[in-house]
């Protein structure tokens, strides 16, 4: 009967159930989307501050940061590019889950001491945008803008396509971007803060925000901040 049925299937469509462990969330649950247990999963690492790389305990720079640093101040990211946070990656890009912005955005705030005023995203070019929909860096920058109370704005363009960074080596990614972007107002020098993010879902050489770091020293930004959800290192060989 209607009745059973409701009274057996009632309280699963009106209890919010854990996204991850596809568990009941409890009340005292912290975030909106997975129950505290799963949130653990999600907890920082030590890393260099500077880069974002992994180390054995937190630190300003690493040695590496220290003899070549690059030419951002400091990286913020959820975690590595593993479970769980990559899976969340590969569903917004490629399954269209484009509302899982808002909740990696609300992560990665999370981890965000001294917010910039204002945070711009890595941009895709005009096909990619079309074939996508959406560019998730762009959303990204939204949403978390949004959780730290600042502005954002796009401040670049892709004025050219590029092959696919994966299996790349960091000179050939670096090559490969080299020219690929631009700044897309000419006076942006006039309005930009001294302070600026840049936002992208994933970072692993650090060779997409390079050129685009290169772009705001060059109109006179101070300092840049890096946000993204994964910070991964290179793959060896």
């Amino acid at each position: 009967m209607l009745s059973d049925w409701l009274q057996k299937h009632t309280p699963r469509l009106v209890t919010p159930q854990c996204h991850l462990c596809k568990l009941d969330k409890l009340p005292s649950d912290t975030h909106p989307r997975w129950c505290d247990c799963c949130l653990r999963l999600f907890e920082p690492t030590p890393r260099c501050q500077r880069c974002g790389l992994t180390t054995r305990v937190t630190v300003a720079q690493c040695g590496e940061c220290l003899s070549k640093p690059p030419p951002w101040h400091r990286l913020y990211c959820v975690g590595d590019y593993t479970f769980p946070t990559a899976r969340y990656i590969q569903q917004m890009k490629y399954a269209d889950k484009f509302w899982l912005a808002r909740d990696l955005a609300k992560l990665l705030a999370s981890r965000v001491e001294h917010p910039a005023p204002l945070i711009t995203s890595v941009p895709l070019y005009w096909r990619r945008y079309i074939h996508r929909g959406f560019n998730q860096s762009q959303l990204l920058a939204n949403y978390t803008a949004q959780e730290l109370g600042v502005k954002d704005e796009v401040l670049f363009r892709r004025i050219r396509s590029t092959a696919s960074q994966q299996g790349l080596s960091k000179s050939a990614r670096l090559h490969n971007l080299n020219n690929a972007f631009a700044l897309r107002k000419q006076d942006v020098e006039e309005t930009i803060p001294s302070h600026v993010a840049i936002i992208d879902d994933v970072v692993t050489t650090g060779s997409t925000v390079y050129q685009l770091c290169q772009l705001l020293l060059d109109v006179g930004v101070k300092r840049i901040d890096i946000y993204c959800i994964c910070r991964t290192p290179e793959p060896s060989g």
